[in-house]
Formats: structure tokens, sequence, C-alpha cells
């Protein structure tokens, strides 16, 4: 028996496989990390990955005649070994950019990703990053508001944004998690958050939990005199239901709303990117299911594919990971995604995972926003690693206060204000870290009694998505 490569049914690289061509400015690139069956070769691996995601087919058509094939056609351009795993190579793509429908990150999604990931020739294949050419990137609309749109909106400058999510996830009554929102924004937070599965469930219909979640912010606002904001997950199962849920989130004077983009969709993610911009709304945007998509390391999006699939969609914040957290993420990748969050230009950095410039122009950068257990002894490598524009959101490192909601917040204020300050002072605050919480506790009790609840707290797990490095470092 043979196969199509043995047979020659046909050979992809014949038409795809272009090792010489040196891409365009306003082309489309993309590198895929490849793992072949056994005896296919690379070339035609690459080739027929370009083939399927542009203009080709198994077969010559005779209608290939009726359409300028040379100009439609994505190339197959170079390969690459994969660093410490020799079964793996990169394919780079380039793709003309008249086969993409401008302003539409489903269509180039669709384009990319959409049969190619199920070939039988390939063992495995993952999208590791995408060169979206600025004539790309201003077709879409981009952060409905951005960093800086945010902190004149909300008045806050100078540090980091501090938030918490509710917690359990589910169970409470409408009014009890108006209570829990109320107690951690009047101790010194910013933000409260609704978790990715919070929507309208029979013990807490959405109305409901909007009227008293607004009640808490506004109370809280009056008697601290900062401006809060509760991002409302407005995530529906229709995007009829998802705008009215918006929109009543607006009657009540509320800043910010939240959005599962990958559960809901691009399509109605830009859609709501949109109506945000239009209505001045802030726009939170969480994860939830990535980690299908983005963590097996052969397999899949890589997230800075999604994180800039995000960016130009729409959203002025996205939960990136923490490094110090509970959830998936290495130092050197999550400063390479945030830096594509934020940057007006980002350089090629393979030591962060990025394999090609990535130039923004004029889109807003939006807030990255470190969420996944974390608590105050977290709060130096937060401000090391984030900086500034940032949201530090806390959940069980708040709510999990043996004092209650309210110290657990003021806790978290005094921690960011003491990194903050002993960093604009010169101090390396990851490396003092221990020292500046414990001075900043001696006037906080909040703090000292957080400090000594979390004190042995860790999450030291081996990093299952790591970048592709030889034994002796990382790859040049």
């Amino acid at each position: 028996m043979t196969n199509q490569y043995e047979a020659g049914v046909k050979d992809y690289r014949v038409t795809y496989w272009e090792p010489d061509y040196e891409p365009k400015d306003t082309d489309l690139l993309a590198v895929f990390k490849a793992v072949p069956q056994p005896g296919v070769p690379r070339e035609e691996v690459a080739a027929a990955v370009a083939a399927e995601s542009s203009t080709g087919t198994w077969t010559t058509v005779w209608t290939d005649l009726l359409t300028d094939l040379d100009h439609y056609r994505g190339r197959a351009y170079r390969i690459e070994d994969v660093p410490g795993d020799p079964e793996a190579f990169y394919a780079f793509v380039a793709y003309p950019l008249d086969l993409f429908e401008e302003g539409s990150v489903v269509n180039v999604l669709t384009s990319l990703v959409g049969n190619v990931f199920g070939f039988k020739a390939l063992r495995a294949l993952r999208l590791e990053d995408i060169r979206f050419p600025l004539h790309y990137v201003i077709t879409c609309g981009g952060p409905p508001s951005g960093i800086q749109v945010e902190r004149d909106k909300l008045d806050k400058y100078g540090r980091a944004l501090l938030g918490c999510t509710i917690k359990p996830k589910l169970g409470l009554s409408a009014k009890n998690y108006g209570r829990a929102v109320y107690e951690a924004l009047r101790g010194g937070l910013d933000f409260t958050k609704d978790d990715e599965n919070i929507n309208s469930q029979p013990f807490m219909r959405w109305r409901d939990r909007f009227g008293y979640v607004a009640e808490a912010i506004h109370q809280a606002e009056e008697e601290t005199g900062e401006r809060k904001g509760h991002y409302l997950n407005v995530t529906a199962p229709t995007v009829e239901e998802m705008y009215r849920r918006a929109e009543f989130a607006l009657t009540l004077d509320m800043p910010i709303i939240m959005h599962d983009f990958l559960t809901a969709g691009f399509t109605a993610n830009t859609s709501l990117a949109n109506w945000c911009r239009e209505n001045g709304m802030l726009l939170h945007i969480h994860r939830a299911m990535h980690a299908v998509i983005d963590r097996n390391p052969r397999h899949g999006i890589h997230f800075r594919v999604l994180t800039k699939c995000l960016r130009l969609s729409g959203g002025d914040h996205l939960h990136s990971g923490t490094v110090v957290g509970k959830l998936e993420g290495d130092r050197a990748t999550t400063l390479g995604v945030i830096d594509q969050m934020r940057a007006p230009f980002v350089a090629e950095d393979r030591s962060r995972g990025i394999f090609f410039d990535q130039d923004w122009g004029f889109m807003p950068g939006l807030f990255p926003v470190a969420s996944g257990g974390i608590h105050v002894w977290h709060m130096p490598a937060l401000v090391g690693i984030f900086g500034d524009d940032a949201v530090f959101q806390f959940g069980g490192g708040t709510l999990g206060h043996p004092w209650g909601n309210a110290a657990g917040a003021a806790a978290n204020r005094v921690a960011l204000e003491a990194c903050v300050e002993a960093r604009n002072a010169g101090k390396d605050v990851e490396r003092e870290g221990g020292d500046i919480l414990r001075a900043a506790a001696k006037h906080s009790p909040e703090l000292e009694a957080a400090m000594e609840t979390w004190r042995e707290i860790t999450f030291d797990f081996d990093t299952v998505d790591k970048l592709d490095v030889d034994e002796g470092g990382a790859d040049e």
C-alpha cells in the first residue's frame, strides 16, 4: 500500500514551497511548529500547510486556470529546526493580504487553522506566531479605550490597578454578592470581578446581580472618593442577549463590562468592542478556554497569537497569567505576551518567543491582567514583572484574609503602594521584596495578618508549555 507521497498524487512543493521568496511588507506571516508522520518530507509538509490555508487542494483542478494563482497562493519560504525537539520543525509561511477580509480576525483564523490541523500527514501542528502587517492592523478597531484613556476615565495614575474576583465562583445570592463587592472596594481595590462562569444562573439572575453590584459600587465611591468598577460579565447565549445586558449596565452608570472572548467567539467580541467604543464603556476580557487551545507545546495555537487576535478584535484588559501564581506561564513567554498587549512596536525576540517584528501603528495598548493564585507575598514580583500598566487581580488573596474582604483589600493596597514607593526610590523590589513588605506591615495590621496567612503558600510546578530551547539555554 502506498500513500499519496509515495504515489505522487500531488507534490505541493511544486507550487507552494518557495525557499527563495522574500516576504513583502504587506504579507501576513505565520510560523507553524509541525511534526510530520514518518517518511513525509519537511518541505512537503510546509508546502501542504501553505496550500491548504490558501489556494491549494489535494489534486490539480482546472479552475486554477481561472485565477491568478501566483498572486493568491501562500508560500512556505523557510524551515528551521525546533531547538530541543528533533521530531518537530518550524515552517514559515507568507500569505498575500488579499486573502483576508479587512478587520476580520475570524477570517484570518478560519484560513490559517481551519482545516490544515486535521491533515493525516501531520502528527501535530501548532500556530506559534503571526505577523499582522500594518496594512491589516489599521483595518481593525482594537481596544475600545486603551490604557491611557482608561487611566483618564478612572483618574488613576502611577501604579498598577487592583482587582478581586468574587468567590465562591458559583452559589452566592445577588444581595450577598453585592455585599462582597462593597467590602472589597471600600477596603482599597479599584475593581471587583465576575468569574468567567458567572452569567445568569438560577441562584443569581444577571439583572439582580447588576443592580446590587451597582449599589455597592456607588456606595464605595461615595465613601472613598475614588472611582470604582466591577467587571459585569455580559457573556450570554446569544449576541442579542449580550447587548441587552451591556445596555442595562450602561443605564446603571457602570464604567466597565466583561466578556469571555473565546467561548463566545471573535464575532461577538468584535461587535461588543465596537459597542463599548461607541458608548464609552471599558471592556475586560477573560480568556476562559485558552489552555484547551494553547497549552499543548506541539499542537494548537500559542497564546501569543490569541493575544494578538484579541488586541485586534478589541478589549481593554486581558488575562495574561502571572508567572508566580497558580496558572501556567513562564517568565520569558509572559513578558513577550505582555509586550504584544501594550507596546506600539514589538521587535523579533526569540528569547521571549517572538518570531516576527509586529508594528501596532496607532492602535492603543491594553492592560495585562495578572490573575490566579496570587497574594501579598507575590506583590514585589508582580511589580517587577508587570510594572504599572497592569491589573493585579486577587481572588482568594483578598477574600481569604482572616479579617474579611475589606481587610484583604487594604493589605493588597498597602503592599502595592509600598512596592511602588520602594521601586521609585531605586530599590530592587524583587530582590528586596520581603524586607519591603515587612517594613510596610509594621504600620498595617491588615498586611501583617495577610503575610502570616499566606507565608507558606507557593505554586512551584514545572511549566508544561516552555520556550523551545537547546540544552544549553534559549535559542538565539
